[in-house]
This record gives C-alpha cells, sequence and structure tokens, in this order.
C-alpha cells in the first residue's frame, strides 16, 4: 500500500554538527526519547532531522534540547521552502591550506628516503609545526569529541581526536625526553606528521565533501531561483512594483517579454509563450492565451500578459514543487535502516578494537609506540562518514534530477519501491488520451436531436466530467436556451441526474441504464458499433413511469501522441500493463489494441479500480497505477507506487508517490527507469561504504596501514561515495532523447 499519509504533527530540524552516520544514530534515539515523539528520521547529508509527534503534546523546545544534550546543535526550521544553510567553504578551505602547508615539512623526510636521502627536522621544529595543526585547526574534533563524550555517545570526530592526540602526545613525550632529560632514542624519528597529516587529510575530505554534498542539492537551488522578488501589480493609479510577499489573490499581475512569471493565475489580457521547462521539463515553448492558466516561475518570452492571481507564497505550485522535492530528499529509505543498525553499535566497537589492537601488538612485541602507531590506523580507518552518505546522497542526487526532467517523487520510499515495479496500471482518459473529448455523434429516439442535446447540455451545467464540455459546447453552437434542473444528482462511476420539466432525466452509461431497467435496444447495435471504434458511448433516460431511452451521445478522446512510445518503453523494461478504465468495454479495449497494452478492466467504479490494483498485486506483481482524475485517487493509493499526472487534479496528486509534471505518459518509464538507477547506487556507495571498513580495519589492526595513507582512505571513502551518486546528475529522460531524433 502506498502510505502517504500520516497522522501526527511534523517538525524540521536543521542539525548541525553531525559528522558521521553514528551522529545520525545517536540523534534519532535522542529525539525517539522524547515522550509524544513516534518517529524520528534523521538525514546527515542535508543535515536535518524530522520528527513526527502526538499533535499537541510536544513542543519545539524539547525536540532542540534532545539534539542540544546528544552534544549537537539545533533550531527549527521555519520554512521548510527556503535555501538550506550552506558551510563556510571558504574558512574550510582555507584551513586545509594551512594545514597542508604546516603537514609538508613533517611528511617531506618520508618521502624523500626512497631516494637515499636522509634528512629530519629538529624534533621542537616538529612540535612548533604540528601544535598548531593538532590544537587550532583540529580544535573542532575535539569540541565535537567533547560533545559526544557528555552525551555518551561517538562519532566520527571522537575516533579522530583520540587516535590524532596519541600520535602527537606519544611524539612530544619524545621530544621531552630527547631535549630536556636526553633519555630519547637520539634517532630523530618522531611521529608528528601522522597526527598532523590525518588531520589535513581529515580537513580536506570534509571540504570536498562539502562541496560534493551542495551539488546534490543544485536542484532546490534552481528552483528557487526560480520565484523572483517582486511583482508588477496593476492598480487603479497605474501598474506598481512591490515585493513578492506582498501579492495577494486577486491582484492582477502584469508580465513583460524576458520576465519571470511570479505567481499562479489566470491570463485576462495578452497572448504569449512560455517557457516551463525547469518546472516541467518540456523543452519547448508553451502557447498560452486569455484563459490560459500560467504558473510562477515560467518565463515570459514573446508578449506582456496580465494575470489574475489564484496562488501566491506558499500555496504556489512552484513551493509545492520545491517542499515535495525537499521532502523526498530528507526523507530515509528502508535500505538506511541496515545502516542504522551497523552505526549505532560502530564507534563503540572500534574503540574496543582499537584497544585491543594496542594490547595485542605491545603484549606481542613489546613495542608501545608501534602497537600505538597500529591502534591509531584502526581509529582513523574506521571513521563512518560514508556509510552516513551513502543513501542520503544517492536519493538527492535522483530526485534532483528527475525534479529537473518534470520528474517528482514525494519521498523515498517511493523512489525504492518504484524500481521493484514490474506492473504498470494505466487509467484511460486524460492519461494516454488528450482528457479532451469531442461529441462526434448525437442520435435520438424521436429523431428530435435538439431536444437530445438541450436535456443532455441542462443537466451538464452543474457537472465536472470531462465529457460535459464538449455537449455544453455544442449546446451554444446550436444557439439552443438551457432548461432549469432541480435535484441534480452525481452518480459516482455511472452519471449523472436531475429534474427537467416535471421529469427524472439521467445521462449515464450502460450500467445505470441497466439499473434503472432501461430498454436500450432500439440503439444497442449503433452503440455496439460506434465502442468497437474506440468511441465512448453516453446514454439519455427517462425515469420514473414513464421510463424510456432518448437517445445517445457518442465521444471520442484521441490519444496522445507520446501514448504508443510508453507502453512500448515500459515493455523493453520487461513491465506488465493494464488498462483500468470507467469507459465501456469496446473504448477500453480499441484503446489497448492500438497501443498494444497487455489486459483490461472496463467499465469499472472508482471502488473496483482498487480491486483491479488489488487483483494485480494478488498475482504476485508490484503495481504501479498511472492516473489524473479525482476518481483515481483510491487506486493511486492503493498501487504500490502511484504515479499522477501533474496536469490532472491535486487530490491524485497528494494520494500518488510521484507526480509528473507533464502530462506525458512516456514519463512513466523514465520516473521508474531513474528510481532503479538511484537504487542501484544507493547498492554501490553501501558496498563500497562497508568493503571500507571490512578491509581497512583488519589491515590496521594487523599493522599495514600507517596512520597517513588510514587517513588519506577515509577521506578518499567519503569523497568517492558522493562523486558516485553524482554520477546521476548525467541521467537523461529516454523520452526526452526520443523525441529530440524525431524532430
Amino acid at each position: 500500500m502506498n502510505a502517504n499519509v500520516k497522522i501526527g504533527q511534523e517538525w524540521d530540524l536543521q542539525v548541525e554538527g553531525m559528522t558521521c552516520a553514528s551522529c545520525v544514530a545517536w540523534i534519532e534515539k535522542a529525539l525517539t526519547k522524547v515522550e509524544g515523539v513516534l518517529t524520528a528520521s534523521v538525514n546527515l547529508a542535508t543535515e536535518s532531522a524530522r520528527a513526527l509527534t502526538v499533535p499537541g503534546q510536544v513542543q519545539i523546545e524539547q525536540l532542540v534540547s534532545a539534539v542540544q544534550a546528544a552534544g549537537y546543535d539545533a533550531r527549527l526550521k521555519t520554512d521548510n521552502v527556503t535555501a538550506r544553510p550552506q558551510p563556510a567553504t571558504s574558512n574550510q578551505g582555507r584551513a586545509v591550506v594551512i594545514a597542508m602547508v604546516l603537514a609538508a615539512p613533517l611528511v617531506l623526510p618520508m618521502l624523500l628516503l626512497p631516494f637515499g636521502i636522509q634528512w629530519m627536522l629538529p624534533g621542537w621544529v616538529q612540535l612548533l609545526l604540528a601544535t598548531p595543526v593538532q590544537f587550532w585547526l583540529g580544535a573542532g574534533f575535539y569540541r565535537s569529541a567533547w560533545k559526544a563524550i557528555k552525551a555518551r555517545s561517538g562519532n566520527m570526530d571522537l575516533l579522530v581526536a583520540i587516535g590524532t592526540s596519541a600520535g602527537y602526545g606519544l611524539s612530544t613525550f619524545q621530544v621531552w625526553q630527547e631535549n630536556v632529560l636526553h633519555t630519547g632514542h637520539g634517532d630523530g624519528h618522531f611521529y608528528f606528521e601522522a597526527s598532523a597529516v590525518v588531520i589535513a587529510l581529515v580537513l580536506l575530505g570534509k571540504w570536498l565533501e562539502g562541496r560534493a554534498k551542495r551539488q546534490t542539492t543544485a536542484a532546490i537551488a534552481a528552483l528557487q531561483a526560480l520565484r523572483p522578488d517582486t511583482a508588477r501589480v496593476r492598480r487603479a493609479d497605474g501598474d506598481a512594483d512591490i515585493p513578492l510577499n506582498q501579492v495577494r489573490v486577486g491582484d492582477q499581475v502584469v508580465v513583460r517579454p524576458g520576465e519571470r512569471v511570479p505567481v499562479d493565475g489566470v491570463i485576462v489580457q495578452g497572448t504569449t509563450h512560455m517557457d516551463e521547462s525547469v518546472l516541467t521539463g518540456e523543452s519547448l515553448p508553451v502557447s498560452k492565451q486569455v484563459g490560459d492558466r500560467v504558473t510562477g516561475g515560467a518565463i515570459n518570452q514573446d508578449g506582456a500578459v496580465v494575470i489574475h492571481t489564484d496562488a501566491v507564497g506558499r500555496d504556489s505550485t512552484l513551493s509545492r514543487i520545491i517542499e515535495l522535492v525537499e521532502q523526498a530528499q530528507s526523507a530515509k529509505a528502508p535500505i538506511q535502516r541496515l545502516v542504522d543498525k551497523v552505526s549505532a553499535v560502530f564507534v563503540p566497537v572500534v574503540l574496543l578494537l582499537a584497544l585491543a589492537t594496542l594490547i595485542g601488538w605491545w603484549t606481542l612485541t613489546g613495542d608501545l609506540q608501534l602497537a600505538l602507531l597500529n591502534a591509531i590506523a584502526v581509529l582513523v580507518i574506521a571513521c563512518p562518514c560514508a556509510l552516513g552518505l551513502a543513501t542520503p546522497t544517492a536519493i538527492m542526487a535522483g530526485t534532483g534530477v528527475a525534479a529537473r526532467h518534470g520528474i517528482l517523487i514525494r519521498d523515498a520510499q517511493a523512489l525504492e519501491m518504484a524500481h521493484r515495479v514490474n506492473a504498470v496500471a494505466f487509467d484511460k482518459t486524460g492519461t494516454l488520451t488528450q482528457g479532451k473529448p469531442t461529441l462526434i455523434d448525437v442520435r435520438a429516439v424521436e429523431g428530435d436531436v435538439e431536444r437530445l442535446l438541450q436535456q443532455a447540455a441542462s443537466l451538464q451545467v452543474s457537472s465536472e466530467h470531462p465529457l460535459a464540455r464538449p455537449v455544453l459546447d455544442e449546446a451554444a453552437r446550436h444557439h439552443l436556451a438551457l432548461q432549469p434542473v432541480d435535484a441534480f444528482k452525481v452518480l459516482p462511476g455511472r452519471g449523472i441526474g436531475g429534474w427537467i420539466a416535471g421529469e427524472w432525466i439521467m445521462l449515464g452509461n450502460r450500467r445505470l441504464m441497466e439499473e434503472e431497467g432501461i430498454d436500450v435496444s432500439k440503439q444497442y447495435g449503433l452503440s455496439k458499433t460506434l465502442e468497437s471504434r474506440g468511441y465512448t458511448v453516453s446514454w439519455l433516460a427517462r425515469s420514473g413511469s414513464s421510463k424510456s431511452l432518448l437517445g445517445l451521445l457518442a465521444f471520442g478522446d484521441a490519444l496522445k501522441d507520446t501514448a504508443a512510445d510508453a507502453i512500448e518503453q515500459l515493455h523493453r523494461l520487461g513491465i506488465v500493463t493494464t488498462l483500468i478504465s470507467g469507459d465501456n468495454r469496446g473504448s477500453a479495449n480499441a484503446v489497448a489494441n492500438t497501443l498494444g497494452i497487455d489486459s483490461v478492466y472496463a467499465e469499472v467504479l472508482p471502488a473496483e479500480k482498487v480491486q483491479a490494483v488489488v487483483d494485480l498485486q494478488a498475482q504476485g506483481l508490484v503495481v504501479a497505477m498511472v492516473g489524473d482524475g479525482i476518481n483515481d485517487a483510491p487506486a493511486l493509493a492503493a498501487a504500490d507506487v502511484g504515479i499522477a499526472m501533474g496536469t490532472g487534479t491535486d487530490v491524485a496528486m497528494h494520494a500518488a508517490g510521484i507526480t509528473l509534471m507533464r502530462g506525458n505518459p512516456a514519463l512513466v518509464a523514465d520516473a521508474l527507469e531513474i528510481s532503479r538507477r538511484t537504487y542501484r547506487k544507493i547498492r554501490q556507495n553501501l558496498f563500497w561504504a562497508f568493503i571500507y571498513n571490512v578491509v581497512g580495519i583488519p589491515l590496521a589492526a594487523f599493522g599495514l596501514l600507517n596512520p597517513m595513507v588510514a587517513g588519506a582512505a577515509m577521506a578518499f571513502s567519503s569523497v568517492s561515495v558522493v562523486a558516485n551518486a553524482l554520477l546521476l546528475k548525467r541521467w537523461k529522460p529516454g523520452s526526452d532523447q526520443r523525441q529530440s531524433k524525431i524532430m
């Protein structure tokens, strides 16, 4: 089941001071201990936390205090769509350069040895170079380690602080022995380079990691940049530029060529073309005229327009898109549970392994210095940064690149489930078809076509069904005066009815006629012929004591140009396709046969669409349901993954785990493909994150890895995991590539 509805109050926190997967585990543990917290999820890559609480039982101060008690800083994210604070990379970069400059003379003698050059700085000079690296540039490690100790937890910084302090302390003791007590070994070999280089490399890794993580949030930054700061509002005394946050629903906003649309609304004056590519992924400009809806963030290309404002701020489409992407990037994938279990015990286990290494080497060799260096190497190589970054960076990169191409993935659960989908069920109208049906034929039993059309249009005035518009347009074309309708009633999945001139008139499908006992035999043959051609037939009938069939109306809805390509691509992915429609069987079969869809459920009510999805799941299939209407919402929620067309209703989009911002069914295959690629990256990252530790810790424990190499490997592990995730940014939707070839 696609459970998108959460019962409870959600709190979003910005957390500072996290360094590894163990930090994530400790903060989650601290939050869940607060009475009233139902669940807590912490994301290392986005430096955020989300707590689901019993409404009214938990205050933000309690959550912040719990995080602070765990040794970290936290604050409430007051607006989900504001930009995330970025780390001060300039300061980090400066610290890396200074650390490298100070550490270089310490490591230079080791680099000269292979060339037969024996040279070493005096011990007191090495101490002077290493001290600022250890206690000034490395001060952050000590602060974070102290917070972890006070909170009775462990993190990466604790391992680095203990390891480098041991190396620095041993070397300082040797300098004291040699220069003060004059009892040293006299060979001038110290281990300042190990502690200084480890700190320099860890700082370098953090800097590179920060730069890479910012690239994973590029999608959010690009969307946030679409919002102009001001809007030109038309007033009675002229046009005025005002801050966007002062624009209100109902205002008329003027947008000139080359400007971004600041609000959602409807054009009331002017014609133009809009570039909506960043919002929908649609590469071609879209023609807009009076009566057309426009979305904030689009670029007005070639004509001045006046827009009646429908939504601004957090209620706008752009804000909802940003919020959806942020939710997806902050969410935790189910596969992350394995990492959480490991991280919860990781640091204590590493400390025990380091202690065992120290005792073991000291016992076997009697060489305390060698034992200490090997223990330091264990502490340094084991830093679990890569474990904490493996899953969230892949999710951020995958959901970000998908959003840029018009595919909005609501959460990590939908992303992870989508890679397993092997069956896709489509609604027909508005999903595979244009959703703009036309009236093809009108047949009256008694021959009075205008009377039939007048009654049908009178009923459709109060209807929001897609078939209402063509009936009303045809009645207007014939200049027919519509009649008043009393007690109008919608009959879900069957049709509509109402009292017209003292008679109960119904307009609906064959099921409605059967339920009401209406004999349709007079036009049954014609209806079968029309349905075999793919047309949808609606029957108009009179109920009551003089129940009788009045006639039929036939509607046609052209298939979308990309519908056949969508089905073909799904079949290439090995996915079974199904059509689930409330339309008659003839029309549904005609569409299925044309597109090559594998199976058909026709003439189904909204509740029966849910049963159709359940039937497919009972066959062992992982089902994605694709729809765009209110009547599709239950089936979207029942499916393993709900995929809503962004051109449809808000209800459908809220029920779905994935939203396609364009009404292009070929994006369904693209959505499943990016989910598969993202999940593949998650598995690759977790493999490498684990393998670094599985291989590195034993090598360090057996003396085959010195602390400097361990520090380099640890830094490389984090950077490589993030870099691997960033490869997802090169993904391009197959539907766009195929369309460009056609053009």
